[in-house]
């Protein structure tokens, strides 16, 4: 126990700590020492012990004083211990607990386990040697009296350097991120530009376009995003804010509208429409609040409540009457259909597929089985 000495329990640069394991009680070669209850921490330079009871008591070993340990199985009352073999006390030994040891050995008692995991650590530092390659750039924190106000000074010393390198290495990180930002940004600008050489193209009908170039034009205009969004910041807010994205969404919604059948769930729409906006994302509310306003203005687009409570957004020319023929030929060519069946031929999601269902049912065109295999509709023949 002479190899101890006392030590504030702070790392030192370039010191790791590797492993820590409470309920450790040491032993003067045979002899119970007075440290009975501690947690013993194992780095890459020390061996360290401290009281779980006071804090102030703090005792480090250098790994370099072992010469070799051995483990000792647990008994009848009696728990798992390591036995660490020891060099002779160094003549300039900061003081310690003991100033001298009949023994040239201690021993770890390990009271709440640990021993197989704390063993496999100890032989890799011991065998690595890596207070040999990297030794620490400050002497062990040990002492008492005035001694002891000079360790803590360099153990705060220590912790303040780390913090100032930790600091200059998030300044870092922060400077290379909005490097990446503005060279995202100069990315955007192109892409804008882009998008709108071909809106202009498509809209002008200038050079050699197909009709196949023109659909994949539109498919890369909707895949890149809308060129210049309507955002509360350009266009205000309350009803002028909500007649400028009518018209945007009137513009944008065209072309899906007529490739679904006329008709989409408004949280289909919702999520089209902010995938093209890209950063400048789109509340449900103000969705709903366009929508509204889609009559007034006159535009192609009509926002459709149905009896269930679902919202959709369809073409002006979607008549109701086209969907309830629809629905009734379909179950008609079939003998019954369930929603799901219907929304594959039609290439619709399922609840639309339903929804137009029932509005034929409501009409008095269907007829409905609601059984344990599910809603199945049939030809009214009544």
């Amino acid at each position: 126990m002479d190899r101890f000495s006392w030590s504030n329990g702070l790392l030192e640069i370039n010191e790791t700590l590797v492993i820590q394991q409470r309920g450790i009680r040491l032993y003067d070669g045979d002899d119970k020492a007075k440290l009975d209850a501690g947690v013993a921490l194992l780095s890459t330079h020390r061996l360290i012990w401290r009281d779980v009871k006071n804090n102030e008591c703090c005792i480090a070993m250098p790994l370099s004083q072992i010469i070799f340990f051995e483990e000792q199985a647990a008994g009848i009352g009696k728990s798992a211990k390591i036995i660490i073999h020891l060099h002779a006390t160094p003549a300039n030994k900061e003081p310690g607990p003991y100033q001298h040891s009949k023994y040239s050995f201690i021993k770890l008692s390990f009271k709440e386990h640990g021993q197989i995991e704390f063993h496999r650590r100890l032989t890799e530092e011991m065998t690595q040697k890596r207070w040999e390659s990297t030794p620490a750039s400050q002497p062990i924190p040990t002492g008492t009296g005035s001694q002891t106000g000079r360790t803590r000074a360099v153990g705060i010393v220590g912790i303040e350097r780390k913090i100032e390198e930790k600091r200059k290495e998030t300044d870092k990180n922060i400077s290379e991120a909005f490097e990446d930002l503005s060279k995202l940004m100069v990315k955007a600008k192109e892409m804008v530009e882009l998008s709108r050489s071909i809106a202009n193209k498509i809209k002008d009908k200038q050079g050699n376009i197909t009709e196949d170039e023109t659909i994949q034009f539109k498919s890369y205009l909707l895949s890149m995003g809308i060129a210049d969004p309507v955002t509360r910041e350009t266009h205000g807010s309350g009803t002028h804010y909500h007649m400028q994205l009518a018209k945007q969404l009137g513009d944008m919604l065209q072309v899906p509208l007529e490739e679904r059948g006329g008709m989409m769930a408004l949280t289909e729409v919702y999520c089209l429409v902010n995938r093209a906006r890209g950063m400048e994302l789109l509340s449900p509310e103000d969705l709903v609040n366009a929508c509204k306003v889609f009559e007034s203005l006159k535009l192609p687009l009509r926002l459709r409540l149905f009896d269930s409570g679902v919202m959709v957004v369809q073409l002006q020319s979607h008549s109701e009457e086209e969907m309830i023929s629809s629905a009734l030929d379909n179950v008609s060519d079939k003998g019954s259909l369930t929603a799901e069946e219907f929304a594959k031929l039609l290439g619709l999601s399922v609840l639309l597929s339903k929804e137009r269902l029932l509005l034929a049912e409501k009409m008095g065109h269907l007829c409905r089985d609601d059984s344990v295999e599910g809603l199945r509709f049939y030809p009214n023949l009544f």
